[in-house]
């Protein structure tokens, strides 16, 4: 296994075209200095030891002497021992309704905002779990690939909002199908937890919920609003500018459908907790989780690595003492060199 340690300092490499373009602007500053002399091939002849071809190596070899310590700043390192470890947990995938129904306010300050802050703060309370994040409207897509990387899933869990899926609509099914493809062939207990206001536009979705169940995995439904249902609010950028009307211009209302959702989690052997503003009821539903019998898998991890800076620094100082040793004028052995 090879890293860097310090990859920040590549930002000093920026210094190499720099030199580059000072050293053409003073070579090209230099000729017409010259030329205010008289003719080129004229003081050329005036100065037989002059190589300028030199200049331009020299200028190489300073080149590479600086990135050779840039790497070395970097500290290139080789992991030297592979373990392995075990670690004990579930597979569990989120997913998220991102329609436009969620951006309704019956939960502060939105059903959307409020399951991504808990989405966030179940991230916290994992530990040898992985988590996958799906998001769904009229489609499904996956936000995050099932890992253990949990700093990754909370910055995949900020980005969400409702513009991301382009077709609008409920698919619920489609998510629980997507979620069960997710899960590979791991051998690990899973799960998933559905976050959603429950107006399904599929229809077959108690259909996939039993393929995913035949399959050991548990779903569970969080009911993200009221079930008398509220307006959805219309934005322009940040804006509330009014609410989203049916085509006989009356406000159209987003209802809670805990019916749905209560089903989904029956035949899921899952549970179903309706939201409130002091509670997203995702907590209880993680507390349901850890009792489910957490696998253990095995991960290979490298625990120690190992130097190598020293030899970019040789290599810089070989550079460097190269350097030390090309003159600007012609030694002996290149004035026996004739080409022509």
């Amino acid at each position: 296994m090879f890293r860097f340690a310090h990859t920040y300092y590549f930002y000093l490499l920026a210094l190499i075209p720099v030199f580059t373009v000072l050293l053409v602007l003073f070579l090209v500053w230099k000729k017409k200095a010259m030329n205010r002399y008289g003719d080129w091939l004229v003081i050329r002849q005036l100065m037989p030891e002059y190589a300028p071809g030199k200049t331009m190596l020299k200028f190489i070899l300073i080149m590479a002497a600086i990135a050779s310590l840039v790497f070395a700043l970097a500290d290139p390192q080789t992991g030297s021992r592979l373990e392995k470890v075990q670690r004990k947990g579930i597979d569990l995938i989120i997913a998220l309704d991102i329609s436009n129904s969620m951006l309704a306010q019956d939960i502060k300050p939105n059903r959307l905002e409020r399951a991504k802050q808990a989405i966030s703060r179940l991230i916290d309370n994992l530990k040898g779990d992985r988590i996958g994040i799906i998001v769904f409207a009229g489609k499904a897509y996956t936000q995050l690939p099932i890992t253990t990387d949990y700093a990754a899933a909370k910055m995949f869990t900020s980005t969400i909002n409702t513009t991301i899926v382009p077709t609008q609509g409920t698919a619920i099914a489609e998510a629980i199908d997507m979620a069960t493809t997710s899960f590979g062939e791991s051998k690990r207990n899973k799960a998933i937890v559905i976050i959603t206001d429950g107006e399904d536009h599929q229809g077959n979705v108690l259909e996939q919920t039993e393929i995913a169940t035949q399959k050991g995995i548990v779903i569970y439904t969080i009911g993200m609003g009221l079930p008398e249902g509220v307006p959805i609010p219309i934005y322009n950028g940040d804006i509330q500018i009014g609410y989203k009307k049916d085509q006989n211009g009356q406000t159209i209302m987003t209802k809670l459908d805990e019916t749905l959702l209560q089903r989904i989690a029956s035949i899921g052997n899952g549970m179903y907790v309706r939201a409130t503003n002091s509670e997203t009821g995702l907590t209880k539903i993680f507390d349901d989780i850890n009792k489910i019998q957490k696998s253990e898998i095995e991960e290979k991890q490298f625990s120690d690595y190992e130097d190598r800076f020293q030899y970019f620094v040789a290599l810089a100082l070989i550079l460097l003492i190269l350097d030390l040793f090309v003159f600007e004028r012609k030694t002996r052995w290149m004035k026996k060199i004739k080409p022509f």
